[in-house]
């Protein structure tokens, strides 16, 4: 397997393992976008523009996004404290919790990994990674 699929591949199944994580813990409605919404909304939001450059998304589809998670009580918008034309979006505590579930969800996942390739192994692979990758963007792979 080319180093490129590989990487895809841990992504992926990452991903996968935090959202059924997500649901284990009883948060529902949600899909594996929502999740990276949510690393940019937390801690101190962001407006619909900012959450659509974020994602690469349009702000069409952005503000659709915002839209089901206020309808679904993760998110809620508020006036913006520098700009009276837009809007904050942040988490509510809901939002927050579900935050900190995909976290120990994440952290479970890194843990079956170290079963595999050692302690050492998944802090050398953290070290690399944050050499080639160190500011993200942390963004579903559309």
């Amino acid at each position: 397997m080319a180093l490129s699929a590989a990487l895809l591949a841990a992504a992926g199944g990452l991903t996968q393992r935090i959202h059924e994580g997500v649901v284990a813990r009883g948060f529902e409605g949600l899909r594996p976008a929502h999740g990276f919404a949510f690393a940019r909304l937390a801690p101190d939001g962001a407006t619909a523009t900012d959450l659509a450059v974020h994602l690469g998304v349009t702000k069409q589809a952005a503000g659709q996004l915002v839209d089901e998670l206020v309808r679904k009580g993760y998110a809620e918008r508020r006036p913006h404290p520098a700009d009276a034309r837009a809007r904050l979006v942040v988490l509510t505590e809901r939002g927050r919790a579900c935050t900190r579930a995909a976290e120990e969800a994440a952290a479970e996942a890194v843990r079956a990994w170290a079963g595999v390739i050692g302690e050492g192994g998944v802090r050398t692979l953290h070290g690399l990674l944050a050499h080639v990758a160190p500011n993200g963007p942390l963004r579903p792979s559309w």
